[in-house]
């Protein structure tokens, strides 16, 4: 994949958004619950969401799709966001970090997909946790939080006696968790490769070897400043975050530097496995150089007495023998064997060679 950033035009004023051209138009859904309490519905009219700030139970507004400026606005103005706040939301994609404003907890999150093609895509996630609620933002669906969406309806764990802190943990961890079965194929794709590049390895091994490296650096360009966000909101001292959010996310911090270690190590086997790969090609390239060597070697000689012999002077002793034609031919045979008795003599062909051969 490549890096784009979808910037406003240059000279533009703080705050300008940069709407990605094939966002849907946004879709407003609330979950409110607490304790035996679950609602959930799909909300129209922004305005209706005011509701939720001064709820006694927790608010997850989660926004699907930026293709409605209009909305977008009228959603920042419910929940008191500024202009620069909605920069980092919509302008995708950005660095992953956690910013303590006055009215909320920013948190920019970016985890990796993986594509119908093979390719990786690294979509980001907007939350924004305030004292009650917490607010979510996507360009489109992309499907992280349904573990979440179902464990909130069918009541499962702790989720629905605790704040919007936790929710905000649970959806951190379930980002985080996205990692681990990427990374274990890319590490299962590294052994096969390395299985390959000792026995016949061919061009594509080669290819292969610069995909998974590129998807490693992928990995490692987002996870790296996704465990300093967490790392911020674990030491940061706000009242948005409580302390038992803090040790959750404190073993989420620990899992992403797990699978960042992970991610090292494989691109360091690739890395590895592309010289193996190099000095094999350039092995064989060398074995079959030193075959073609040798035999020009054998041939030089015996070219250099067919040469003589096919001068055709009158005066050539052997030229009207009847033994000469044999004697130069036998004379031919002994120098090429004699040569390659010499050859495996040093250890150049033959299995003497391949003993010597470190």
């Amino acid at each position: 994949m490549t890096f784009e950033v979808r910037r406003p035009p240059i000279g533009s004023r703080p705050g300008t958004l940069a709407i990605p051209p094939d966002s849907p138009a946004p879709r407003i859904h609330v979950f409110d619950y607490r304790g035996e309490i679950c609602r959930e519905a799909d909300v129209d009219d922004p305005e209706a969401l005011r509701r939720y700030l001064d709820s006694e139970e927790t608010a997850w507004v989660d926004v699907q799709g930026f293709g409605d400026e209009d909305t977008l606005w009228a959603i920042a103005d419910v929940f008191g966001l500024g202009p620069l706040v909605m920069e980092d939301a919509t302008n995708v994609p950005q660095r992953a970090k956690s910013e303590l404003r006055a009215d909320h907890q920013l948190i920019i999150a970016r985890a990796p997909l993986p594509t119908a093609d093979g390719a990786l895509e690294v979509p980001q996630v907007c939350l924004i946790v305030g004292r009650n609620w917490l607010l979510t933002l996507q360009d489109r669906y992309f499907g992280f939080f349904d573990p979440v969406r179902r464990r909130i309806r069918e009541g499962l764990g702790p989720i629905r006696e605790q704040g919007p802190d936790y929710l905000a943990y649970a959806l951190l961890d379930t980002l985080v968790d996205g990692y681990y079965p990427i990374v274990e194929k890319l590490a299962a794709d590294l052994e096969d490769l390395e299985e390959r590049v000792e026995g016949d390895p061919a061009s594509r091994v080669l290819a292969e070897l610069h995909r998974i490296r590129r998807q490693l650096v992928v990995i490692r360009r987002i996870g790296w400043p996704q465990r300093e966000a967490l790392r911020s909101l674990v030491v940061e001292h706000g009242p948005f975050i409580g302390a038992d959010a803090k040790a959750f996310l404190r073993s989420t911090e620990q899992h992403v530097t797990q699978i960042m270690e992970a991610v090292d190590s494989a691109r360091d086997t690739t890395s590895g496995l592309v010289d193996l790969y190099l000095s094999n090609l350039s092995q064989r390239t060398n074995e079959i150089m030193k075959m073609l060597t040798l035999m020009a070697s054998i041939f030089i000689p015996l070219t250099f007495l067919a040469g003589i012999y096919g001068m055709n002077f009158e005066l050539m002793p052997e030229l009207h023998a009847a033994w000469g034609y044999p004697l130069v031919l036998l004379t031919m045979l002994g120098t090429a064997t004699g040569m390659l008795l010499y050859f495996r003599h040093r250890g150049w062909i033959g299995s003497a060679g391949k003993a010597a051969d470190p």
